[in-house]
C-alpha cells in the first residue's frame, strides 16, 4: 500500500510498518532488561519527526504516552469515532481539518500506471475500447460479502441491456471462493484479474467504465481514483463509506439476496455505463 500511495503522489515516501520499532513503545516502563533505552530502539523516522499522527494504539496508555514524549504534540486517536460519524470525517476531525470539497477530489493514477493497467487487461482479452465493468465479489470478512447470486443477477441483466459490455472480476488473496463461484455461475466468460499488483490494479481501475464491489480496500481505491462506482454496504458498516464525493454507497441485505437490492444495483450501473 505504501508503494501505491507513493506512486499516486499521495505521500512523498513510505516505510515498512514493522521497521518503525513501535514495539518499544508498548513495553512496561520498567521493562528495559538488557536492551538499549526505548527511544533509541525506534526508527529515525519516528525519532526525527516534527509532526506525527497515529490512528493506531490509542487504547494502549504506554504507547500513547511514549509517542507523545518522542514527538511533541503527537496526535494519537482511535481509527473510528464513538458517535457513529463517518470514519473519513472522524479522521479529519482528529487533526483539526475541515471536510473541504478539495480533499475529496479523485486522485490521478498517472500515464505510467494507466498504461500498465491497459496492458494487463489487453493480455486478458480486452480490446481497449469496449465498455468495461470491474467486479469485486469478495471481501476479507464474511460479514461484508453480498450474496454471489446478487452479483450473478446483476451481471445477467446488464448482459441483456448491454450485450457488448466487457466484464473483469478482481480476485485478491481473500477472494478465491467468491470469484470461483461467480465465474462458474455466469453464462458467459468473464476476464479474471488474479491478484494483480496494486499499482497495476490502480491502472486497471483508471480505465474502467464502472465498478461494483463489496466494502473492501479495492472499492475504496476505485472510489479514490474517481471510478464511477457502486459500493455495497451492510447498514451496520455504512460509517466506512468512501470519502469520495461522487460515490453514493448502496445499502444491501447481507448475506441474503433481496430483489430490490438487485434492481437498484442494475439501475445504478446502467446509469454509470
Amino acid at each position: 500500500m505504501g508503494r501505491l500511495l507513493t506512486a499516486l503522489g499521495v505521500v512523498d515516501r513510505s516505510t515498512d510498518f514493522d521497521a518503525l520499532g513501535l514495539a518499544a513503545l508498548f513495553e512496561e516502563p520498567d521493562h528495559i532488561g538488557g536492551h538499549a533505552e526505548w527511544p533509541e530502539r525506534c526508527a529515525a523516522d519516528l525519532r526525527e519527526a516534527r509532526h506525527l499522527v497515529s490512528w493506531f494504539g490509542s487504547r494502549e496508555p504506554h504507547f500513547a504516552r511514549r509517542l507523545a514524549a518522542l514527538v511533541a504534540g503527537a496526535v494519537v486517536a482511535p481509527s473510528t469515532g464513538s458517535d457513529g460519524q463517518e470514519v473519513w470525517r472522524h479522521l479529519l476531525s482528529t487533526i483539526g481539518a475541515a471536510p473541504d470539497r478539495a480533499l475529496r477530489e479523485p486522485v490521478s493514477a498517472g500515464h505510467e500506471l494507466v498504461a500498465a493497467g491497459r496492458l494487463a487487461l489487453q493480455r486478458l482479452g480486452w480490446d481497449g475500447h469496449t465498455k468495461l465493468l470491474v467486479v469485486h465479489p469478495g471481501a476479507g470478512g464474511r460479514g461484508k460479502l453480498w450474496a454471489i447470486a446478487g452479483f450473478v443477477a446483476v451481471l445477467e441483466r446488464l448482459a441483456q441491456l448491454l450485450p457488448t459490455l466487457a466484464v473483469a472480476l478482481h480476485r485478491g488473496p481473500a477472494d478465491f471462493e467468491a470469484v470461483a463461484a461467480l465465474s462458474a455461475a455466469l453464462p458467459r466468460r468473464a476476464m479474471v484479474l488474479e491478484e494483480p499488483d496494486l499499482l497495476v490494479l490502480a491502472g486497471v481501475l483508471s480505465v474502467t467504465t464502472a465498478y461494483i464491489g463489496n466494502d473492501t480496500g479495492i472499492s475504496h481505491l476505485a472510489a479514490a481514483l474517481g471510478v464511477p462506482s457502486v459500493v455495497l454496504f451492510g447498514i451496520e458498516r455504512i460509517m466506512w463509506r468512501p470519502w469520495a464525493a461522487h460515490v453514493e454507497p448502496q445499502v444491501v441485505t447481507m448475506p441474503t439476496l433481496n430483489e430490490a437490492d438487485v434492481g437498484r444495483a442494475v439501475e445504478s450501473l446502467q446509469t454509470l455505463l
